[in-house]
């Protein structure tokens, strides 16, 4: 197959009805009952509603009338809205947004559970799913027989079932009760068994959504390297998760749906960091105008923090290849205190990169802070930070643990790649392999001639 296209989406939506229920105490005869008088009392308005709707829907009026766009009629809402993007073998796609984005929905129109209300999806090759716990289990049977029931759903015969049976068993960690009634199965011996099923029984696309939520630490360990292993074979995978780590760990490519349409696609860590920033401005500067208004204490407050160029100027974004410098301005108001100042670095996804304070400089590492306004900077070289978004915490507090002044995300600044070839990247084009620092480090070369 080579590098052939596996999925096609082209202008994919789907709607759903709100507030649609059915009376399911309400008998066929009872029904049947009322429908002579429902067509002889109300057809004729509702034929005029519609054809008003119509009318209005052609001239443009509709949305200005009822508040709605004019594909959206009253009670109706898109899950999905305008898809299209490619999937080619051997990719391994994260989907990521927040709860309601659509993910769930778009794996269940590939997967055929539910249908498109327009556009259309082309799939090419066999597809497993593993849209939830369990998915295709009936609770009244064995694992053993649920094992071959899966497995015919996916398509695949018993020979090639009975040929991977014992590895399967095996991965799930279910092999004393493999003749037991999955409904006596805990959740985690559940899910072990059903993506056990859906991975070893290869379809050329396997969709998984959200199987990580589900086990321990040690089974999601497993499953991260199965779907590894399953890509390696050349095969799709189509994966959702809330597990940003887990996403740019494991996947080639990522997507990013908001409110039902695909707003982001890309490299994972690229669209991670666009997720997880949520459209927040980058902030190169936070300032305080009067003590009683700052974060701090009776000892100390802060007044300032800044993100600065190699010119002194503030800026919220750095090149790879720039130095720049972050420095915190705060008050002493009470004399007869050694004071350090610094600050933590964290990434898009909230996990401490480094930390840095001004007791690694000898100058005020035992002395005392006299009472006024101090200005501490740390320098930051170039060619050492990845690019992405960073958020900074600064603090003043006391040797050893008294903390005195604290802003949690005082800084929001963002870290570009210019692809210059004279820094870490050298002739490296390809997106990086990401990462949280890029350093430029030095290297040697020996090199001897063979008869």
């Amino acid at each position: 197959m080579g590098n052939s296209v596996m999925i096609r989406v082209e202008g994919l939506g789907k709607r759903y009805r709100l507030g649609q229920t059915l009376d399911l105490r309400r008998t066929f005869r009872e029904t049947l009952a009322t429908l002579p008088r429902f067509l002889g009392r109300k057809t004729a308005r509702a034929a005029r509603r519609l054809a008003e709707r119509t009318r209005r829907a052609a001239a443009g009026g509709y949305a200005a009338a009822d508040g709605h766009e004019p594909d959206t009629p009253p009670g109706t809402f898109w899950a999905l809205r305008d898809i299209s993007f490619e999937v080619r073998q051997g990719e391994v796609i994260g989907i990521i947004g927040r709860n309601g984005a659509g993910k769930s929905t778009l794996l269940k129109v590939l997967s055929r559970i539910t249908a498109p209300t327009r556009g259309h999806a082309e799939i090419y090759g066999r597809l497993g799913t593993l849209l939830e716990v369990g998915t295709g289990f009936h609770p009244e049977l064995t694992g053993r027989e649920n094992v071959y029931m899966n497995g015919a759903i996916l398509g695949m015969r018993k020979a090639e079932i009975d040929a991977r049976f014992d590895e399967i068993v095996a991965f799930a960690e279910v092999e004393r009760f493999l003749d037991t009634p999955v409904k006596r199965f805990s959740s985690g011996m559940y899910v072990r068994l059903a993506f056990s099923v859906a991975a070893h029984l290869e379809p050329e696309i396997l969709v998984v959504d959200e199987v990580l939520a589900v086990g321990d630490a040690g089974f999601q360990k497993k499953c991260l390297g199965k779907m590894q292993d399953v890509a390696g074979g050349g095969r799709t995978v189509l994966f959702v998760s809330h597990n940003m780590a887990a996403i740019q760990r494991l996947c080639t490519r990522a997507l990013l749906l908001e409110e039902g349409r695909l707003v982001c696609q890309g490299p994972p860590h690229q669209v991670v960091d666009t997720y997880l920033q949520g459209g927040l401005e980058h902030v190169g500067e936070r300032q305080w105008e009067t003590p009683d208004r700052a974060p701090g204490n009776d000892v100390a407050r802060l007044r300032a923090v800044r993100a600065l160029d190699a010119r002194g100027n503030v800026a919220n974004e750095f090149s790879v290849r720039e130095p720049f410098a972050v420095e915190v301005e705060f008050w002493v108001l009470k004399s007869g205190h050694a004071l350090d100042s610094g600050f933590y670095f964290y990434d898009a996804s909230g996990d401490l990169l480094f930390a840095t304070g001004s007791f690694q400089d000898a100058t005020w590492q035992t002395r005392l802070r006299p009472v006024g306004v101090h200005r501490d900077r740390c320098h930051i070289p170039a060619d050492f930070l990845n690019e992405g978004a960073l958020n900074v915490m600064a603090y003043v507090r006391s040797d050893p643990r008294p903390l005195h002044a604290q802003e949690r995300d005082a800084l929001q600044i963002r870290i570009r790649d210019d692809f210059d070839a004279g820094g870490a990247r050298g002739s490296y084009s390809r997106e990086w392999p990401g990462g949280t620092v890029r350093p430029l480090l030095q290297w040697t070369f020996d090199y001897k001639a063979t008869a």
